[in-house]
């Protein structure tokens, strides 16, 4: 047997040396240059041999993350849809309620993590969004700007002020709220309700903001509170338009593009060119049936990070 072709069972001087070297690279954090000096060796052979370590398996290094993130979903899932970052939650799915606290506390904590004091924060509101204001608890001083008009449930006593307002004083930083619907019957009244100086004021943030928190709905009955706000006609409209889904009730075909439709007039708040120059579009999504949604969002722009639980995440992904 040729000295080449011997397994490292075979060669324990090697192994040994690659073994102390690969101890003193990955375990005590020493660089590659002084390792290199301390056992006599040039830095290339220092790099081959912390290489060859990996590649024959005397070296594996694993992620080992003990906490609610899906690690390894997180991480293809972003990469699938050239995301900035996912954040796929392991939470039980069948219980909405729960499900939904479990992604606004991941969604708290991402803000806490990376908001600052430079910031100009928007929200829009949803159930999960008020999840995630219940579960803050410390955040960088920041201005945060209510992004559409309160669209109530008759489930939910809190509309989108409340979010702001919140969330405003939580921050020690200041609010701009306003009170109007999401959605009114004519485009005038919506012209003229944007001219109103709590709503404008507001509005002229939009240009400023830096951060946003949003949530992506599926243009199906039961899927988003804007569909489930309007008629049947209307739906049918949006449906035979292309739309798969809406973000701030701003419509998207299935390629992220804006669909503009009647209802697009009468919507009151943030525009998609508008909310797609956010630098950091933080997007929550729950619920299988929403994979063409969440990819038309990706694929139009209206996300840099996904928040989102491991069915759909593997949904997304395409397997099972």
């Amino acid at each position: 047997m040729t000295g080449a072709s011997r397994s490292p069972a075979t060669r324990p001087a090697e192994t040994l040396l690659a073994a102390r070297i690969a101890r003193r690279y990955y375990i005590d954090g020493i660089s590659k240059s002084d390792i290199a000096t301390e056992f006599g060796l040039s830095r290339f052979k220092v790099a081959r041999t912390l290489e060859k370590a990996r590649s024959t398996g005397l070296v594996r290094i694993e992620l080992n993350y003990d906490g609610e993130i899906d690690i390894d979903l997180s991480v293809e899932l972003a990469s699938q849809l050239g995301l900035r970052r996912c954040l796929v939650i392991d939470s039980p799915e069948s219980d909405e309620t729960l499900l939904r606290a479990n992604l606004g506390r991941a969604t708290a904590g991402l803000l806490e993590e990376i908001a600052d004091g430079s910031d100009v924060l928007g929200l829009a509101w949803s159930r999960t969004t008020m999840a995630m204001r219940s579960a803050l608890s410390a955040i960088a001083p920041c201005e945060v700007v209510q992004l559409t008009g309160a669209l109530s449930r008759p489930d939910v006593d809190e509309s989108s002020i409340e979010l702001v307002r919140d969330v405003a004083r939580l921050t020690r930083g200041a609010a701009l709220y306003f009170y109007a619907p999401m959605i009114v019957p004519e485009a005038g009244t919506a012209r003229s309700l944007r001219m109103q100086p709590e709503v404008a004021a507001a509005m002229k943030r939009y240009a400023d903001l830096t951060k946003a928190v949003i949530t992506t709905g599926a243009w199906i009955p039961g899927q988003s509170t804007v569909v489930d706000a309007v008629g049947e006609e209307e739906y049918e409209l949006g449906r035979r338009a292309g739309v798969v889904a809406e973000v701030c009730g701003i419509q998207l075909d299935a390629e992220g593009r804006p669909v503009t439709t009647g209802l697009s007039q009468r919507i009151i708040g943030i525009g998609s060119d508008q909310l797609r120059s956010v630098p950091e579009i933080i997007t929550i999504a729950y619920g299988d049936r929403k994979v063409e949604a969440v990819r038309a969002a990706a694929r139009g722009g209206f996300a840099t990070t996904l928040i989102t639980h491991a069915s759909l995440a593997r949904a997304l992904l395409g397997s099972p």
